[in-house]
Parts: structure tokens; sequence; C-alpha cells
């Protein structure tokens, strides 16, 4: 068996350089594999980083998104195998085993694993931290709705092939891919010890721009159904006040520890529902002041 994991890579040396060493270094599999690194247009080539490694190719796309990035990547793979995870991530020890082990079954065409938000100081969490523990990357939620982020997936092969491409910038292309995937009958299956460990996000004004990119690919979506707009108001309405109804989901997860921690994920997300919901309403009355794509997208 060949594994080809390919990573879509912009601007990110150092989280690059974390993650090709953690896939260097995975322990127990024995699939050969094959590293696809593809630059989308980086300020500076990854091209010293990547010639460390000798199981890695440095790749280039001039379209810009990871959609692009990753479909140049599985054109140019060789493996059984397409495993898909980000620059800015780093792999569990096991990654590439538990890959490995789930293809044996020939039942086996799509899987999709945990996404963990680690702390950058361990015990000091930042204001977003304990929010995104547990709201940041719910891959497991998304796997049961019928598709994985990209972050964390692995495919055979002749499954991408006849799925087709990753969209680019205008969609969600995970779960545009996901849902593609669906509809010709294919299942994702989650595998909880395939995990991926995921930096939280630096600022309220970066996860807002990821809130921002959603809801501009949610609100087409909604536009083109019956009554889409009426329905999208409610939905606004409803994100405000779902604060309330995730006390408890907060209270009792285990992925935090401690008043401090719960209460920083609390009053999180309370800020960023709020921010959605007025996002959300504004895209239903003054959609063009919202960013354009390009803005934000990357």
């Amino acid at each position: 068996m060949l594994i080809s994991v390919i990573i879509p890579h912009y601007n990110q040396p150092e989280h690059l350089r974390t993650c090709l060493d953690v896939l260097h270094r995975q322990k127990n599999h024995g699939s050969d594999v094959e590293i696809l690194v593809v630059d989308n247009g980086s300020t500076q080539s990854p091209q010293d980083i990547c010639s460390v490694y000798p199981e890695v190719r440095l790749l280039f796309q001039g379209i810009l998104g990871p959609g692009p990035g990753r479909n140049l990547g599985a054109e140019q793979a060789h493996g059984d195998i397409l495993a898909f995870i980000d620059a800015d991530c780093h792999a569990h020890e096991n990654w590439l085993f538990v890959i490995e082990a789930a293809f044996r079954n020939p039942d086996t065409q799509i899987i999709g694993g945990d996404v963990q938000v680690q702390y950058a100081i361990p015990g000091h969490p930042t204001f977003l931290e304990p929010y995104e523990r547990i709201y940041g990357y719910r891959n497991r939620k998304y796997i049961a709705e019928g598709y994985s982020g990209t972050g964390n997936l692995a495919m055979r092969a002749e499954v991408f092939e006849k799925v087709g491409l990753f969209a680019g910038l205008e969609v969600a292309e995970d779960r545009d891919w996901g849902f593609r995937a669906k509809s010709l009958g294919y299942t994702t299956i989650y595998f909880g010890d395939m995990i991926v460990h995921h930096p939280a996000h630096k600022s309220f004004v970066e996860l807002a721009r990821k809130w921002d990119r959603h809801i501009s690919h949610d609100y087409s979506d909604y536009y083109m159904k019956p009554f889409g707009r009426l329905r999208w108001l409610v939905r606004a309405i409803a994100v405000a006040g779902s604060p309330a109804g995730e006390i408890g989901t907060v209270l009792m997860s285990k992925r935090l520890r401690g008043t401090r921690e719960r209460g920083l994920a609390l009053v999180c997300l309370v800020r960023i529902r709020l921010y959605r919901a007025r996002r959300m309403l504004q895209m239903a009355f003054t959609p063009r002041s919202m960013h354009a794509e390009g803005d934000w997208s990357r």
C-alpha cells in the first residue's frame, strides 16, 4: 500500500516545518509514504523546508485556494490512498498507522478523524483556545452529516476520481466534496484515533473572518431555496439565542479543565454567536457590505 499525503500550503513555513517533521517521524505503519506539498503562491517558496525530507515533493499551484492545491496534489499522487492534512496541523504519531489499518478493510472508502486544538502555552489558554477546543473543529459532527473537514481526511484514489475535484474559493470545498461523495453512495467513516492537532486562531478577527466565509457560503445555499430569506432570518435569530442551550456542553466538556477555561469558553461563545447573528442579518439585508471573497478567503 502506498499512502500519498497531500498538504496545501500558503505562507505558513514554520507550521509546515512542524507538520512535515511529525509526518517524517510517524510510527508503526508498514506502508510506503509519499508527501506532496502544494504551494499556492507563498511570498517565499518552502523549497528549503521540503528538501530536508526525501519523501517530500514540492508542487506549485497558481490557482488560488486550498481546493485547487489539493486537486493538483491528487493529480500528481501515485498512492492507492490519498490522505489530506493542512500545513498548520500536525498529525498524531499514529496517524498513518490508523489510516493504513482502516483501509485494510476493502469496504472502507472514505474516512475522517478527530481534530483537536492544543494550547500554545500549556496551562495558559488564550481567550479563543478553550472555545475552539469544543467548537472549532467538530469533525465527528460533520462526518455524521456526511462530510469530513479536509484537514483530516483520507480516501481511496479511485473514490476521488469518481467523486471529482475539490471546488475553489467560491464554496466550502470540504462540505461540497463530501456531499457529492454521499450522493454517489459513499459513506465517510469517523475514526476517533485518527487525530490531527490544529492551532487555535490567533485573534478574534481571524475567527470572525472564518465565519464571514461560512456565512457567505451558507447564504448562497439558502438564497436559492423556497422562502430562503425568511428561513435565513429565522436561523440568524436562533444563532443569537443559541448560547443559552450550550451552557451544559461547556460545563460538561471533557476537553476543558477548571472554572477559568469554561468561563473563557462561555464568554467567547456568546461573543462569536452574536457576531455571527449580526453578520447573517447584514448579509440578508445588505449583502454587498460583506467583504469580497478575495479579502478573507485565503
